[in-house]
């Protein structure tokens, strides 16, 4: 009931911006042909109604029975519609307030008559204001349009960590770290067996997968068992379980719903054993060579943010591992590092999270990065460092909610100890 009322919720809001947009639209083509408005006018109501009406059916029907390819672009439609239209309508606010403005004004100084023209430009700062909110709605909407083309460009981020403890057997151990596969959302086999050929190609010693294989239910993985199942390393490929792999059940109670997201993610598992893979869940493996060891420690789902699940158990992971001293944590939802492990378990040298995406849209520049999640989640993409502790955060190999990457790409980490 509450899923259905935030839908109509959201429709409203979505035509009242639609409507505050076409007012924008018609100042700026006030001077234009009457063909053109036409034109113009036919095609940002058809696009508007077209995401209305996929709303609905996301929302009336059963959006999981749609064709993949269908399910995969709609909501990114109508979400991406919705963003660049509401950035829009921020320009279009400040005009409006800019107005309303000037109208109390001249209630108390008659007078008062300010300039409505933008310095040196010739045109009203209304029809300037317009303008620029048409074109970086517009601008964003393009770019999200560019991203679906970016979603299949794997990117292997090759870094070297150095850690003073390291037994000296493991110098040059080179691990392949990636997370968030979301399978569910896949529409091309053939790019996705390109991006786990080139994993295979590192060479790699171990494989570590931290989690989210699906998006809702186990079976998203039927049509790519034979891809994921080639992936190979020589200590084999270890995971663990991210929000996704528990799926999102509703029931009457906590406990109902507990135990249906416990048996999502026994599916999961039993799907990782079919690969091949072994699941860590709040356990680990000792891997060793020339006669000396580390641990990879897997716990299941933890986090110190909102309200997902988290059924981890890092004190008992950890206490079954505790004559190693060189530790590995894989662990989904990076907001776990500074919520248990830095301030309660400082021996574990690295831990390996994904669970972001880096939103899947951002910025990467030297010396510069941004993107949304940031204002979430303090550790986002990238490597971390708390006094001798690491944190990795994987952008995420696969895609959810919107079908593309725009400046975020997907990636497969090759992390080389020193």
């Amino acid at each position: 009931m509450r899923r259905l009322a935030g839908s109509w919720i959201f429709l409203l809001v979505l035509l009242v911006i639609d409507i505050y947009v076409f007012q924008a639209l018609k100042a700026v083509a006030d001077t234009w042909t009457p063909r053109t408005k036409l034109i113009v006018f036919g095609l940002y109501w058809g696009v508007s109604v077209l995401s209305i009406a996929l709303m609905l059916g996301i929302t009336f029907t059963n959006y999981e029975s749609w064709h993949r390819l269908l399910r995969t672009y709609a909501f990114a439609i109508v979400i991406g519609l919705f963003l660049a239209k509401l950035l829009a309508s921020m320009f279009f606010l400040i005009d409006d307030v800019r107005r309303v403005v000037q109208w109390v004004g001249s209630l108390f100084v008659p007078s008062w008559n300010p300039k409505n023209t933008a310095e040196g430009t010739g045109i009203t700062r209304s029809m300037f204001l317009s303008w620029a909110g048409l074109a970086v709605g517009g601008g964003l909407f393009t770019s999200l349009l560019y991203g679906f083309g970016n979603k299949y460009k794997y990117n292997l981020q090759k870094i070297a960590l150095t850690f003073a403890h390291l037994p000296e057997a493991f110098k040059g151990f080179k691990i392949i770290h990636v997370s968030d596969i979301h399978s569910g959302s896949f529409t091309d086999k053939e790019a996705v067996m390109k991006g786990i050929e080139k994993i295979n190609a590192q060479k790699a010693d171990v494989v570590l997968f931290t989690g989210d294989l699906v998006n809702y239910h186990a079976d998203e993985m039927k049509d790519y068992m034979d891809v994921f199942s080639k992936l190979e390393a020589k200590h084999g490929v270890y995971a663990t379980l991210g929000n996704h792999d528990y799926g999102f059940p509703t029931g009457a109670t906590k406990e109902e719903v507990k135990q249906k997201q416990l048996a999502n993610a026994a599916g999961v598992v039993e799907v990782h054993r079919k690969l091949g893979w072994k699941t860590l869940s709040n356990e680990h493996v000792e891997l060793e060579r020339n006669g000396e060891k580390i641990a990879i420690l897997g716990v299941d789902n933890t986090s110190g943010k909102m309200n997902f699940p988290s059924f981890g158990r890092l004190p008992d992971t950890h206490a079954a591992a505790k004559d190693i001293p060189f530790k590995i944590l894989m662990s989904h939802d990076p907001s776990h590092w500074n919520h248990e492990i830095t301030p309660n378990f400082k021996d574990i040298a690295l831990t390996l999270s994904g669970h972001t995406h880096g939103m899947q849209f951002g910025v990467e520049l030297p010396g510069f990065r941004w993107s949304p999640v940031k204002y979430v989640y303090k550790q986002w993409a990238g490597l971390y460092e708390e006094a001798q502790q690491k944190l990795y955060v994987n952008r995420g190999f696969g895609f959810i909610g919107y079908p593309g990457r725009v400046g975020i790409l997907p990636e497969i980490t090759l992390i080389e100890l020193t």
